[in-house]
C-alpha cells in the first residue's frame, strides 16, 4: 500500500462528478463503485461519498490472480468501512489458459459479478488515460469505429465520471486528501498489453505530444458521436426490426457497408462483443453468399449467427459443426 503526501488541492473531481450523476443519475439513484483498492477507484469512492453518500456502496471483485488478493479485499473492506459506505466482496474464478488472455477473462469475470449486481448504475474509475489505451488497443487489435469510441461516460448500468480527468490530477487529489491505496504489482507487467501501451508507447509519446492523452480521448469522443449516427442509419435501414431473427432479404438490399453496420447495430444490442471488424465482415459474407440448402453459423464469443430458411439467428454459442 502506498501513502500519499500532502499536495496542493485540486477541487475540479467534485464538480465534474456532480455534473456526471446531474446528467445520469437523479438523487435516489443507487450507486455501486468498483473499489479495486488502486489510486482511481479509492479517489472515486472518496468523492462519490461527499457527494452523494445516500444509495451510495462499493463492491470488491476478489479475482484471486495475486498472492494479495486478500489483503487488497481487506483494505477496501476497511477503506469503504471509514467512509460508512456499505461494501461487498465477491470472489471469483478467472479462466487463467483463455484463448484471449488473461486480461479479458478477468475482465468478463468482473463484468458478470456487475451484471448480477443490483444497481442503477455501476460506477467506475477508468479516467482519460485509460480511455487513451482503450482507444489504441482496440484500433491495434482490429476494431471499427465502435472500438474506437473506447468507453462511454454512461454504457447500459455503468457510468465512468471520470473519463475527462487525467493521472494527474487523480494523484493531486489522493495527495491533498491524504487518502492510501493499494499498488498492484501486476501494473508494471509489459507482458499485458495495456501495460506494454500505458507504459512502452503512452509514457513515452507524451514527452513528445504533452497532449496525447488528451487528445486521443477527445478522438475517442468523435468517434462515440459518429457511431451514434450510424447507429441511428441503422434503425432507419432495419425499419423497427431491433432484434434477431431477420429476414436476410433486409441486408441483402443495403450496400454492404449498410449492411454491415445494420448486423454490428444488432449484435450490440443483443450485447455480443464482435471480436474484429474483419470477424464482422467475414460473419456478413458467410450469411449472405450460402447457397440456399446451406446452413452457415459463425462463432462471436459466447453467442452463435446461424442462417436458416432466409432468415439470420442469434443463439447461445458453443463449438459449431456448422462452421465453415
Amino acid at each position: 500500500m502506498a501513502n500519499s503526501r500532502n499536495s496542493p488541492s485540486t477541487e475540479r473531481l467534485p464538480a465534474v462528478l456532480a455534473a456526471c450523476l446531474a446528467r445520469h443519475a437523479p438523487p435516489g439513484s443507487r450507486l455501486v463503485v468498483g473499489l479495486s483498492g488502486g489510486i482511481d477507484s479509492v479517489v472515486l469512492l472518496h468523492v462519490l461519498a461527499g457527494l452523494r453518500p445516500e444509495g451510495l456502496a462499493a463492491l470488491h471483485v476478489h479475482h484471486g490472480l495475486s498472492p494479495r488478493a486478500d489483503a487488497w479485499a481487506d483494505f477496501c473492506a476497511a477503506f469503504a468501512r471509514s467512509l460508512a459506505v456499505p461494501f461487498e466482496c465477491v470472489r471469483v474464478a478467472v479462466e487463467r489458459d483463455s484463448r484471449d488472455g488473461l486480461e479479458a477473462a478477468a475482465r468478463r469475470a468482473r463484468h458478470a459479478v456487475f451484471a448480477r449486481t443490483a444497481a442503477d448504475w455501476i460506477v467506475l474509475a477508468h479516467h482519460r488515460d485509460d480511455q487513451a489505451e482503450t482507444l489504441l488497443f482496440n484500433l491495434l487489435r482490429g476494431a471499427g469505429l465502435a472500438g474506437a469510441a473506447a468507453m462511454q461516460e454512461a454504457s447500459c448500468r455503468l457510468l465512468r465520471p471520470l473519463l475527462s480527468i487525467g493521472r494527474a490530477e487523480i494523484e493531486a487529489y489522493a495527495q491533498a486528501h491524504r487518502l492510501a491505496w493499494i499498488e498492484d504489482e501486476s501494473n508494471a507487467d509489459v507482458r499485458h498489453s495495456r501495460n506494454f501501451l500505458r507504459h512502452r508507447i503512452l509514457a513515452p509519446l507524451a514527452q513528445r505530444f504533452p497532449a496525447a492523452a488528451r487528445n486521443l480521448a477527445a478522438a475517442a469522443a468523435r468517434f462515440g458521436e459518429a457511431q451514434a449516427l450510424l447507429d441511428d442509419l441503422a434503425r432507419l435501414d432495419l425499419a423497427g426490426n431491433d432484434g434477431f431473427p431477420l429476414d436476410l432479404a433486409r441486408l441483402e438490399a443495403l450496400p454492404e457497408p449498410r449492411a454491415r453496420n445494420a448486423l454490428r447495430y444488432l449484435l450490440a444490442q443483443a450485447r455480443v462483443a464482435i471480436p474484429s471488424e474483419a470477424r464482422l465482415r467475414e460473419a456478413l459474407r458467410q450469411m449472405l453468399d450460402a447457397a440456399g440448402d446451406r446452413h452457415p453459423a459463425v462463432e462471436l464469443g459466447t453467442h452463435r449467427l446461424l442462417r436458416r430458411r432466409g432468415r439470420l439467428y442469434l443463439e447461445p454459442g458453443g463449438p459449431s459443426s456448422e462452421s465453415r
